[in-house]
């Protein structure tokens, strides 16, 4: 794995902490943060609900493959991904190829807990059992999220520090 370019890409589920923790670690190590959804708010200039309601999930993921194709190419960043990045092969060869990849590990509860459906996760508007859904998703997920790893990292109840000290721990 030390040849891997010096880029640390976070993977996993709504609700897990991605952005939280790459802003942090980015931080630390002093390095540009990415978020892919930001990204994709930046070149379309509407938010991803939009996106959602005019093009569906379809046009969103093609969007997202897009966006994640352009990030990968840069050098020494971190870089949160959206939950569902990782359905799309490409974007797991391109993660994979081109950094580190963490996936941060959430039960379904902690999702939950810390996930409102609304306005800004389009999965879950309109939705009668949001955890039943979270559920459904991580199903599909979790092994492709497993796939794309080099580390895993549990992040339920913990703070964004220890998870950021773990990570720069194992990196290292």
């Amino acid at each position: 794995m030390a040849s891997k370019p010096p880029n640390i890409f976070l993977v996993g589920p709504m609700g897990s902490g991605k952005s939280a923790v790459g802003r942090s670690l980015a931080r630390h190590l002093r390095v540009p943060f990415y978020d892919s959804d930001a990204e994709i708010e930046r070149r379309t200039g509407v938010d991803i609900p939009f996106i959602f309601e005019k093009e569906g999930e379809a046009g969103f993921r093609e969007r997202e493959r897009e966006a994640i194709a352009a990030l990968t190419q840069l050098r020494r960043i971190v870089l949160a991904t959206g939950g569902g990045a990782i359905l799309h092969p490409e974007n797991r060869r391109l993660l994979a190829e081109n950094g580190w990849v963490i996936y941060l590990r959430t039960s379904v509860a902690q999702q939950a807990e810390r996930v409102k459906p609304g306005r800004h996760r389009p999965l879950l508007n309109g939705v009668d059992d949001a955890t039943g859904r979270l559920r459904e998703l991580m199903e599909v997920r979790d092994p492709l999220y497993e796939s794309v790893a080099d580390l895993t990292i549990a992040t339920d109840g913990r703070q964004i520090k220890a998870v950021v000290r773990d990570i720069i721990q194992t990196i290292r």
